[in-house]
């Protein structure tokens, strides 16, 4: 008796992977689950992304560069692993500590600050 389904063969590890096989086949991958973050780790994250839409709007400087591409990197680290580092959290510190004019010019700074117990 002959059929006009196709064989399917999987070869070596699949694991992690998603598949659809045939004409109506709809795949859908669940893998993992979302980063768990603590209220702190969610407050720093949301003044890190203020301060980085404030930055937008002051005169561009090495300071504001320096310091922008710092929040970035927080932003990413809380958003990869759900919290900042203690390296990364020593780093802000210090760039807030050097920007202290732009501190006091932005609100949002001053809450990052005050989030990294400055």
């Amino acid at each position: 008796m002959a059929t006009d389904e196709p064989n399917v063969n999987f070869h070596g590890d699949v694991s992690h992977n998603t598949f659809a096989i045939g004409s109506h086949a709809h795949a859908e991958s669940h893998h993992g689950t979302a980063v768990q973050r603590d209220q702190a780790a969610e407050e720093l994250l949301k003044a890190v992304r203020e301060l980085r839409a404030d930055l937008t709007r002051v005169r561009a400087s090495e300071e504001t560069a320096a310091l922008d591409e710092a929040l970035a990197e927080t932003e990413e680290e809380i958003t990869r692993t759900g919290q900042a580092g203690p390296s990364r959290v020593d780093r802000l510190r210090q760039l807030l500590a050097d920007s202290q004019a732009l501190v006091g010019l932005i609100a949002s700074a001053g809450a990052v600050a005050g989030l990294l117990g400055m």
